[in-house]
């Protein structure tokens, strides 16, 4: 199987470094990149002309609707595919399955999903959802049984521990269902993608835990009959060379302070989420150079210094970005959903720089 490419798509705004990720915290800032319909169309558009295959768009109060603002992209595309982030918990799964099949009709099957259940407690309550952890797992395998069986049946009924369905149906059948990708490291969570995932995402840990991961996954969903892709998300500091690439990456940190390096490593250790602990475990917590936040070759853990979320950056030359690309995609990793700082200036360079050399070498 060949490998695909997506890109991230900044509707909070996109920034120039990660210190202007501050924009995230109770104090907005103005980002660099307003997410307006003509800023956003113009990355779109970017990553369709570089053949990236998706673009993915976060989820959550932060940002703008995921599903009204691709619905308005996808006018102005013609092949791109959106990758639309949500949460189960704050829609009705019959309303879903609606959304879907009129998304799908509009805009040419063009719809992937990708599945957000874990996350911050407050962020959740945000949107009137305080049941635990455990729970929303729970919740979100018997949303996707809903959402699939209404997909693929004229009528649905569904009776479980949240959803008591009767009857669910879409005007117009799901002739092409979306892509579901689905992460989360915790038990749970494999749970779930083991049972309903089309493709595991995980963010950039070091391949050597990638591949544990991985091998938990797959045993779990071999375990159900089932087979399934591997995706992984992260950052590009994307070169010409490698002292270009380094350089950058200094930039990228300059503008951080050590007390709030320190608040935010002690804030995302103590996360709910499994996935953000291991993020923050890759650091020390100390606001050091560039090159000491290498935690692997060609990996950079910058971005976890004051991001949340994917924290870590394929760095270097469009070689050694490419390289640690191919490393991954030994592991079995066929999906790479990518982003950088500020973003219009971080695909050109991947593809400009690093989709050339991956399509060289093997099949893209």
């Amino acid at each position: 199987m060949g490998l695909r490419f997506h890109w991230y798509l900044p509707t909070h705004g996109d920034t120039t470094t990660i210190a202007d990720n501050r924009s995230r915290e109770a104090t907005r800032l103005e980002p660099h990149l307003q997410p307006t319909l003509a800023n956003l169309t113009a990355l779109v558009r970017t990553a369709e002309g570089f053949g990236f295959e998706a673009a993915l768009t976060p989820t959550g109060s932060h940002c703008e609707d995921s599903w009204l603002a691709t619905t308005a992209l996808a006018q102005h595309t013609e092949r791109l595919k959106f990758l639309v982030a949500f949460r189960p918990g704050a829609a009705s799964p019959t309303l879903a399955a609606q959304q879907v099949s009129t998304y799908q009709r509009f805009t040419g099957n063009r719809l992937a999903l990708n599945v957000v259940t874990g996350g911050a407690d407050d962020e959740a309550r945000r949107f009137g959802d305080d049941i635990d952890k455990a729970a929303r797992y729970r919740r979100t395998g018997e949303f996707l049984t809903v959402v699939r069986g209404t997909w693929s049946n004229p009528e649905f009924s569904f009776h479980g521990e949240f959803y008591d369905i009767e009857n669910a149906r879409t005007a117009y059948p799901v002739e092409i269902p979306p892509t579901i990708y689905f992460g989360g490291s915790s038990p749970e969570a494999i749970e779930v993608a083991a049972e309903h995932a089309d493709v595991y995402l995980t963010w950039g840990e070091p391949p050597e835990q990638v591949a544990e991961k991985i091998e938990r996954v797959r045993a779990a969903a071999a375990g159900r009959g089932r087979t399934i892709r591997f995706g992984l998300r992260m950052h590009t500091v994307a070169r010409q060379t490698e002292e270009q690439a380094w350089q950058r990456a200094e930039e990228l940190i300059a503008g951080l302070s050590g007390d709030e390096v320190r608040r935010a490593h002690e804030r995302y250790l103590s996360s709910a989420s499994e996935g953000q602990r291991r993020m923050a475990a890759l650091t020390s917590g100390e606001l050091v150079d560039a090159r000491s936040l290498e935690v692997h070759p060609g990996l950079w853990a910058g971005p976890s210094l004051l991001r949340d979320g994917a924290g870590t950056a394929a760095i270097g030359s469009y070689e050694t970005v490419a390289g640690v690309i191919e490393e991954y995609a030994r592991l079995g990793i066929s999906e790479f959903i990518l982003s950088g700082y500020p973003q219009i200036d971080e695909i050109r360079h991947v593809g400009e720089g690093v989709l050339p050399v991956l399509r060289a070498a093997v099949p893209v």
